[in-house]
This record gives C-alpha cells, structure tokens and sequence, in this order.
C-alpha cells in the first residue's frame, strides 16, 4: 500500500424518507449524470484512487448499468451492500453502513452521501488531510449554503474548539430556510475523513446498539457515534471548512433547482468529459 493510497466511500443504500425514491440514481447533469459521477471525477481530480459504493443487493444491476460502467472505468471500484432486515423498512443507519465496509477498506478513507454534491473543494482539503495527519477529520459548511427553498433539512450543528477539532455534533432534523441561527453556523454533511481503525470502535458500537436499541425504528448514526468517541476520547476529528455551496435533493421540490444549479456549474467547463 502507498502513502498516497486513499479511499472514497459513497453510502448509497438509503432510501429518503423525505423524498420518498432512490435519489441517489437521479439523473442531474446534462447527459444523465447522477451525483456520484461528480463525486467520483471530483475525488480522482483530487489524488484518491480507490472506490468503495455500499449499496442494496437488490439495486445492485441499476447501480451498474446506469453509472458503474463509467466509474469502473476510471477508478478502482468495489460494491458492498448494506441488507435490509426483514424486520425494518430501511437500513440501520450511516454508522452501520461504513461498518459494512470493513473488508473492503484498507487506507485512509473518506465517506459521504451518495445524493449530495459537495463541490470539489472538499475532497482536495479531505485528500491532503488523510495524506498528512492520523487524526479523522470532516468538512464543515456553512448552513447558509446548505439549506433547502422547498423545505426542512436535516443537519449537525458542530461546535469547534479554538484548535479547530470538532467537539460536538448536535443533529437538528428540521431546521427550516428561515431559522433562528447565523448564517454562519457550521453544520456537517456527513462528509468525514477516517482511518481503518475506525472499525473496531464501530463494531463496538454496533453491539451496544443491538442490545439497547428499538431494532425496530432505531438508527446507528455515524454522527451521533463519532460525537461520542469524541466525548470519550477516543477519536480526534479535525475540522476542514468548504466554502462551496452544497447541492443536494431532499424534498422534491429540490430536483428541478438542483438540475438548474448543475447545469450553470457545468457551463463553466469544470465537469468536462465526466
């Protein structure tokens, strides 16, 4: 394994509560791209070399006809899936989806949405963390950027400390386009960066989580978990600020604005030949 070696993991086997479909196979750009086809450009632009998508094994045929053939091609590409149990309605959450990919990761590895478009600057400032520091790390935006016209959002209020390290995530599940906080509140976007040893406090996790939890409705949060390694000392988490603004379908409403806010993206000449 190389230094440089990194890993992009795309979570992609949720299914939205809001918008009710399997957004993350939307066609936004202007010849069918989904939002993958961005991540994936923007994550080879910035140096990392491998892919790893967590998907449903009952998906798996759309993933590959409707993108894998074209990331395939470009980057180094696993499929993991993340089942459904047959006593929920969906999966049991983002912290169990990493989990799923234990076997498959092997470097330093970031994590994010499969519906959401980050913009580039994140997975530069996230690549050139994981190839410096042994310390996790996660991209902060601005709420301003990343809030909904057509309804709530769904985001984690961070609290930073002087050093720059996160010292709490606080979930908010409905914060509205007009709210209470400043414009300049730093929010997560389930956008981390992490190293394999992750893994064993995961699994930790997950037991403890299986023994307490409502199986059936309860959700084990990659947020809410690394906020309490956090608290008991078991991670550090640096925080890197994107100043881009944040694309993403979570009512909708949002596809048409986001549609339009791609293709004024792509008029730039940034996503040529993706």
């Amino acid at each position: 394994m190389h230094p440089q070696d990194t890993t992009i993991v795309i979570m992609a086997a949720g299914m939205g509560s809001r918008y009710g479909g399997l957004k993350q196979l939307e066609a936004i750009g202007s010849n069918g791209e989904v939002f993958m086809d961005y991540a994936i450009h923007d994550a080879i632009q910035a140096g990392f070399n491998k892919a790893v998508l967590i998907i449903k094994k009952e998906n798996e045929d759309d993933f590959r006809r409707i993108i894998g053939g074209r990331i395939e091609n470009k980057i180094d590409t696993t499929y993991v899936y993340q089942e459904l149990p047959t006593h929920r309605r969906k999966p049991y959450g983002t912290a169990e989806a990493v989990l799923c990919c234990r076997d498959a990761v092997k470097t330093p590895f970031a994590v994010l949405n499969a519906d959401d478009f980050y913009g580039r600057e994140a997975y530069v400032k996230m690549h050139n963390h994981l190839t410096t520091s042994k310390d996790s790390a996660m991209v902060a935006y601005y709420l301003k950027n990343t809030l909904s016209d057509s309804g709530t959002v769904a985001r984690g209020i961070c609290k930073v400390d002087a050093n720059g390290y996160l010292q709490e995530v606080d979930e908010q599940l409905a914060i509205p386009k007009n709210n209470d906080y400043p414009a300049d509140t730093v929010v997560s976007m389930n956008f981390f960066g992490l190293h394999p040893g992750i893994f064993p406090l995961l699994e930790e996790g997950f037991e403890k989580f299986l023994k307490t939890a409502d199986k059936a409705k309860d959700e084990y949060l990659l947020p809410k978990e690394i906020d309490l390694m956090i608290k008991t000392g078991k991670l550090k988490m640096k925080v890197l600020s994107s100043r881009d603004l944040w694309h993403g379908i979570t009512n909708p409403e949002d596809k048409d604005i986001v549609i339009a806010s791609i293709r004024e993206i792509e008029s730039t000449g940034k996503y040529a030949g993706i």
